[in-house]
């Protein structure tokens, strides 16, 4: 048992310790720094949307007075079936250059992004949800990594904001800085891992369709870039803007559909798992595929220290008690609609 725990153990520490140490070495020693530089490509901006009536309308005005020149930027709303009258309000636009692409069935995202796609003609494709707002220079600042010839798909930086103050969050959460630390360190080595869901871009060229089930495709389209030999870069400076999820457990379900998209991705890419095949498979396996297993280890970490209850294990055993009956507690608290801020913090958990 001692073992079990021990190795337990090691692989959470160097999940969430020792990868981001080994990055850090990295980025010092193998650093590979994009060469940014004023680049005014055609870019189309890709918006998916399925009932969203009440908040496109805000969406498209952001797009259309981004700070890009105007004869090299189509807007194209990707509609997945809506049933709500979302269409109505999108041609509402069409005089002032908004394309649409309707699908009139719900068959999911990435069927209405293959669908937008056939209309797509810009060099530089971005790819956006309704809910967010880009910053107005973030299409530039997107673009000018594709100076580098080497880049191949560029993701931007999810700013969430205090919707009383109008002004970003001070009290961004621990989990979320460490997150984007990650992401930037991975992207001066070679690629990150994914996109920001929010506002990434790619090649044209590049894209390939996407199976209709596709859960979440700011991976697997990033992911297939690396696969493609090009780097898929984190640029900070390219800003969406968005609020914190209204509860804990409307968050919950997004996390449960990422980690099952996670799963999916293996499964369609499997590739990601061949050293030989994908440049960056120890950021992956360590990212990606351990994020994966850290329950497990969990899981074998308590059931193993059951049967270790003296010295030292003593001690991890009450410090395990005490985070699973905190994070119980919290899970109560929230699904009540109380507020329970030293057993669950306020954080940024919206990542890709």
């Amino acid at each position: 048992m001692e073992t079990v725990f021990w190795l337990s153990f090691i692989f959470i520490v160097y999940v969430y310790f020792g990868y981001p140490a080994m990055l850090a070495i990295l980025r010092r020693l193998a650093g590979r720094p994009v060469q940014k530089a004023y680049y005014e490509p055609t870019v189309s901006i890709v918006i998916a949307a399925h009932n969203e009536r009440e908040r496109i309308e805000k969406k498209l005005l952001n797009c259309l007075a981004l700070d890009y020149p105007k004869r090299k930027l189509q807007i194209i709303a990707a509609l997945d079936g809506p049933t709500d009258g979302t269409e109505f309000v999108v041609w509402k636009y069409a005089r002032q250059g908004i394309e649409m692409s309707h699908s009139p069935e719900h068959r999911g995202k990435s069927s209405a992004l293959n669908l937008a796609m056939r209309r797509a003609t810009g060099e530089i494709i971005v790819f956006a949800d309704v809910r967010q707002m880009f910053d107005p220079a973030a299409i530039r600042e997107l673009t000018a990594n594709f100076a580098d010839p080497q880049v191949g798909a560029a993701s931007g930086e999810l700013v969430l904001m205090d919707e009383s103050r109008g002004e970003a969050k001070s009290d961004v959460g621990l989990y979320w800085r460490y997150e984007k630390a990650l992401r930037a360190m991975e992207s001066r080595i070679h690629s990150v891992a994914g996109a920001t869901g929010a506002i990434y871009a790619i090649r044209r060229e590049l894209y390939q369709e996407l199976p209709e089930e596709t859960l979440i495709d700011d991976v697997v389209i990033p992911m297939r870039v690396v696969l493609a030999g090009r780097r898929t870069i984190f640029d900070p400076e390219a800003k969406a803007y968005d609020t914190v999820a209204c509860c804990p457990l409307a968050e919950y379900g997004r996390k449960v559909r990422t980690l099952a998209g996670n799963y999916q991705l293996l499964r369609q890419l499997p590739q990601l798992l061949l050293p030989w095949r994908n440049p960056i498979f120890v950021q992956f396996l360590s990212h990606k595929v351990g994020r994966l297993l850290v329950p497990y280890a969990l899981m074998t970490l308590l059931i193993s220290n059951v049967f270790l209850l003296h010295g030292v294990y003593a001690l991890f055993f009450s410090l395990q008690s005490v985070w699973y009956i905190s994070a119980a507690a919290g899970y109560l608290f929230s699904k009540r609609g109380v507020s329970a801020p030293i057993l669950v913090p306020d954080e940024s958990r919206r990542v890709a």
